[in-house]
């Protein structure tokens, strides 16, 4: 053997169960980079919209339509968010917005988590029948019991009050099947151990099922608050007064008073989509747990 031979260093060994070609992982990460800017391009397009809506809140009523297109107010136009609640009720809609979507995320998040629960751990005749049947409401187009739904709202005389769209959205199948699916995750040798140990049903659901449960509640809570805050057909029908529009009644009559003043309405638009983007802000870290878990058995 030479000194030559010698001097060679030895060869490659792959590691055990990589297989993997240096130009295949070299490709695969060439592929993993164009995803992520696949990414940042659809962000970056969904997220377009909602930018130019808070630019635009911050200009003069003239520079709102400038072409070409300014990405940048100059000069900030601060006052717009002042004069805005100075020529309209804002304070009003928003109380009576936020009113609303508070009652009905935590009468749905009771109802269908307690309904769940009875769907989910207690046997009874006709159960899968009676659950198949409730759920199948949600496939139900709200326009065909709209007219019904309204005549029994003012026969109980809860037409054009708050009362009224608590009433009709205090239950929903959509809660009661996202509960159900978490909450068959969920081994049930926790709720026969309880059961041994002289547990209630009531006390199952109340100190085992809810605190397991926080993920899909959060993820129900968050999903009914948005739904109730951003709904119009609803408040359009059954609150006529002035003094019970919600923010969307609002902003569609303040649209049809100033619809000239571009900057102010884009003004109201950045404030009504503001408490909706905090609230899923501080929670998506519980929503996205909840959706990842429902419906996987544990």
């Amino acid at each position: 053997m030479t000194a030559t031979d010698l001097s060679l260093p030895p060869p490659a060994v792959a590691a055990p169960g990589d297989r993997r070609t240096p130009t295949r992982r070299a490709g695969s990460r060439g592929w993993r980079l164009v995803g992520y800017a696949a990414l940042v391009l659809a962000a970056a397009g969904l997220l377009l919209p909602f930018y130019w809506m808070v630019v635009a809140s911050l200009k003069t009523n003239n520079d709102v339509f400038t072409i070409p297109i300014t990405w940048l107010p100059d000069p900030v136009v601060w006052r717009n968010y002042l004069d805005i609640w100075q020529r309209s009720d804002l304070t009003t809609w928003l109380g009576n917005t936020l009113l609303l979507s508070v009652a009905v995320t935590l009468l749905q998040v009771v109802t269908g988590s307690f309904a769940a629960y009875g769907f989910a751990r207690v046997r009874f005749p006709g159960r899968n029948a009676l659950f198949l049947a409730y759920v199948g409401t949600i496939a139900v187009p709200w326009q065909s019991y709209m007219i019904p739904q309204f005549i029994l709202m003012s026969k109980l005389q809860l037409s054009n009050t708050l009362w009224s769209i608590v009433a009709l959205q205090a239950f929903g199948a959509f809660g009661v099947f996202l509960m159900k699916q978490f909450y068959e995750t969920i081994p049930e040798e926790l709720s026969e151990s309880a059961r041994v140990d002289g547990l209630s049903e009531y006390g199952i659901y109340r100190r085992i099922m809810l605190p397991l449960s926080r993920p899909a509640l959060a993820s129900l809570a968050l999903l009914t608050f948005v739904t109730t805050w951003n709904d119009y057909l609803g408040p359009l029908i059954y609150l006529r007064s002035p003094e019970l529009r919600t923010i969307q009644l609002g902003l569609n009559t303040f649209i049809s008073q100033y619809n000239a003043e571009y900057a102010l309405i884009m003004t109201g638009s950045v404030l009504s989509v503001l408490p909706v983007a905090v609230i899923f802000l501080l929670g998506q870290r519980h929503f996205i747990e909840g959706i990842a878990t429902t419906g996987l058995k544990g």
